[in-house]
This record gives structure tokens, C-alpha cells and sequence, in this order.
């Protein structure tokens, strides 16, 4: 199937004071992928590793660093890398498709989502992730099917990526890229390409490659968007404009009040397409951080890991010692028998729902047709959520610092959950 047919899209979001509201980075992302996949989300503690060992990502084998990252992310249960996700470092990153003048090549590679794992386990800061991402480009390029399906599907990728100071914009056409950096405002990314000339840095042959295709003549201003994006723009990507254009306005009439809350409005809206679930894809998992300027706050990330923000319920997770995997929201594992592993590929299909997922669409299910009983667990869902957000805005004022049990936050929020669709489908 050509890429003009799949329906494919994500949206992510930033915010640095100050349009923030309070001395914060706000970053935002709703994972769009097919309809039944699953997402989970999975923590790795910080880890050291001997020489010359190597790491298996989803397709390809890549030299390991001596040292990674604790990273929480939140990932389509059948690969190794990740749609969005942070590290113990209070960095964020997130990437979207894109399609260009570049073309997808059908080869086994680094997955966009195997960038964004990599990078988090390795980078410091935003800045150094950037660098990481465009270095693993050039060593092992992008490339390799992100659907699980016997069909490949391939694309390029964007990320936004963030820390407590400063956000970056990295967009990629092949092994070329081109990254812009951001200090203050807000801004958001949806598919396709969005830097012009405000370039920071870019790949040393992106220019003389242009000029070499005939997409450039070398003489007017260089702007990325216009010389690398397509002149024909697959389906999905023409929807992906308005999209962009709404998360643009919605970002705007909040400037200098956008929160955490204000994040989650954004990726509940259905009208705009953001909150999206058509032509079998929809959100299946949604994330917001909060990065504190102070660096004796802690950073705050709060995630879904069920599809469809608007029915789900936001959870914090905070980086800490005694943090461990919540079971909860890890998807079994199947070894060499997974499809993922079988020669040829995704001949089949299994069971990747983990536990909250099950009960969560369960729930949703038994709700249908019954508007009082739909209105009824809406309330209990936004009810938890309440409080988890006076939590971490507690937390974030330096208040309940010495609460017990932070490292188990994400946890009991996911049993607490967990219980109520439980008591709701008995």
C-alpha cells in the first residue's frame, strides 16, 4: 500500500516561559498509530555496560555507549524504541512522520522511535540529543516498516525535543536534517516539515544535496521547509496542515497561561483533529511533562497508556531510586516466537493488551449506549485525574516533597485506576 493511503498522524507540543504560565517547559504528544495497537509504558533503570558491547533495537544492531540513562517511554508494544518519552535527566522527546522529496527506502534501519529511545538513554540535555540523533543517522540511517503489518509502511521523522531551559526542532529528509532551536514562546509539530530559514544548525551536504537534485538554485534564501518538502503531499499530510494550524491557535489564545492542564485540553480535542479516530488510527496513548526551570523541583511526566485522552486518565511519573516497572502497563512478551522475530515478518498477530489496557476499553464498552453510565465514569476518570494534578502542582510549588512513596506515584495512580474500571465492570 503507498503512503498516500495510510492515514497517519501525531502532534507534538511545546511550551517555555513565557507563554508558560509558570517557570516551566511544558512539553505535549499524542501518539496517533493504527487503532488496535497498543501502547505501554515501560521504565529502565540507568545502566552500565561493558566494551564493545551492542544494542538490539527493532530491526538493526548498534554499538552500545558505556553508560545509559534511566528513561521512562511510552512505546507500541511489538518494537524496542519509543514514540515519546523522558529520562532521568528532565529530557523529553517525541517524533512524528514526515514524507519529502527524499525517498523512504524499503531497508532495515534505525526506526524514527528507535532514535528517540537511543537519544533519551544517551543525552544530558536537548542540545546533546540532537547531536546524538543526527550522529546515529549518519552512522546507521533511517529506514524499516513502523507498522505491524505484513504490508511495510515507512516514513521519514521529526522530533521535538526538550529540557528544563530550551526546546529543539530536528526534521529529516534521509540521512539530512536540519535542527532550529527555541529559548522562549510556544510551538507545536504535526507531520510534516516546519523549519524555513531559522535554521541552528543543519547536515554539512543538506544545501550542496538540494542543489545537486535541482531543488535549490543556490541563489535565493534557503528555506527547509520549501526546497525538501514534497510539491504533492500525501493525503494525510495535507490533513496534517489544519492540524497544525489548529495547535498553532490553541497554543496562541494561550500564551502566557499555558499549564499542564491547558496541555491536556489541546490533546483532548477532537474538533481540530488532534484527539483523532479515522480511517483505523487513532490516539492510543497521549503524554505531558513538566520541566521546572528550578532544578531542585522535580520533573513530572503524566501519561495515559490507554488510547483516546478525551476517555482516558492522565497519571503522574516521577524519576527517583526506588522506581520500578508498574506490570500494570507492560504488554506480554512472546521471545522468538514474537512476529517481530519470525522470518518473514508479522505473519500474525498476538495479544499485546496489558492490564489496564484490557479494562480500560472494557470499560469504555459497557459505557456505550448509556449516556448516564458514559457521563458517569467520565466524572470518576476527571475526579482521579483532579487529584493527581493537585499532586504534582503541589509538588511543583515545592510543596509535599517529603510525601512518601513518590518513586510508587505512577504505580498507585495506575492501581487506583486499575480498581475503578474493575469496580465499574463488574
Amino acid at each position: 500500500m503507498s503512503i498516500l493511503e495510510y492515514p497517519n498522524s501525531c502532534d507534538c507540543l511545546v511550551s517555555l516561559p513565557p507563554a508558560s504560565r509558570s517557570p516551566v517547559v511544558v512539553f505535549a504528544k499524542n501518539s496517533d498509530r493504527p487503532s488496535l495497537e497498543v501502547q505501554e509504558v515501560v521504565y529502565y533503570g540507568a545502566s552500565a555496560h561493558p566494551p564493545g558491547s551492542k544494542v538490539m533495537c527493532t530491526y538493526i544492531e548498534v554499538e552500545q555507549v558505556p553508560n545509559t540513562l534511566a528513561v521512562l517511554l511510552s512505546r507500541p508494544a511489538w518494537l524496542w524504541g519509543a514514540e515519546m518519552g523522558a529520562n532521568e535527566m528532565g529530557v523529553c522527546i517525541g517524533n512524528e512522520a514526515v514524507w519529502t522529496k527524499e525517498a523512504v527506502e524499503e531497508r532495515d534501519a534505525l526506526l524514527g522511535m528507535d532514535l528517540v529511545r537511543l537519544a533519551l538513554e544517551r543525552s544530558h540535555s536537548a542540545k546533546a540529543a540532537v547531536h546524538i540523533i543526527a550522529d546515529l543517522l549518519g552512522q546507521y540511517g533511517q529506514g524499516g516498516s513502523c507498522k505491524e503489518d505484513p504490508e511495510p509502511f515507512m516514513y521519514h521523522n521529526t522530533f521535538l525535543l526538550c529540557d528544563r531551559l530550551e526546546a529543539y526542532v530536528l526534521e529529516t529528509a534521509g540521512p539530512y536534517w536540519a535542527a532550529e532551536r527555541m529559548t522562549e514562546g510556544a510551538l507545536n509539530i504535526s507531520n510534516q516539515l516546519s523549519i524555513g530559514t531559522s535554521i541552528w544548525q543543519e547536515h554539512p551536504k543538506l544545501r550542496s544535496h538540494a542543489l545537486a537534485q535541482g531543488w535549490w538554485n543556490g541563489t535565493e534564501e534557503f528555506n527547509f521547509k520549501v526546497v525538501y518538502s514534497l510539491k504533492t503531499q500525501p493525503v494525510r499530510m495535507e490533513a496534517a496542515k489544519a492540524r497544525y494550524r489548529a495547535g498553532q491557535e490553541l497554543l496562541q489564545s494561550q500564551q502566557g497561561h499555558i499549564t499542564a492542564e491547558t496541555m491536556m485540553q489541546i490533546l483532548r480535542n477532537k474538533e481540530s483533529g488532534i484527539c483523532m479516530d479515522s480511517g483505523g488510527f487513532r490516539t492510543t496513548s497521549s503524554m505531558v511533562s513538566v520541566l521546572p526551570r528550578c532544578p531542585h523541583l522535580p520533573c513530572v511526566h503524566l501519561l495515559t497508556a490507554t488510547p483516546d485522552p478525551s476517555r482516558s486518565v492522565f497519571k503522574p511519573f516521577m524519576f527517583g531510586e526506588g522506581v520500578t516497572q508498574v506490570p500494570w502497563v507492560l504488554s506480554p512478551t512472546f521471545g522468538d516466537n514474537d512476529p517481530l522475530r519470525q522470518t518473514p515478518r508479522f505473519q500474525m498477530q498476538v495479544d499485546r493488551r496489558h492490564e489496564l489496557y484490557r479494562h480500560h476499553q472494557r470499560a469504555l464498552k459497557m459505557s456505550e449506549g448509556n449516556e448516564d453510565t458514559k457521563l458517569n465514569l467520565q466524572a470518576k476518570q476527571r475526579k482521579m485525574e483532579e487529584e493527581n494534578i493537585s499532586l504534582v502542582n503541589n509538588l511543583l510549588n515545592g510543596l509535599g516533597t517529603d510525601a512518601p512513596d513518590l518513586s510508587d506515584l505512577f504505580l498507585h495512580c495506575v492501581e487506583k485506576e486499575l480498581a475503578l474500571y474493575k469496580e465499574e465492570n463488574n
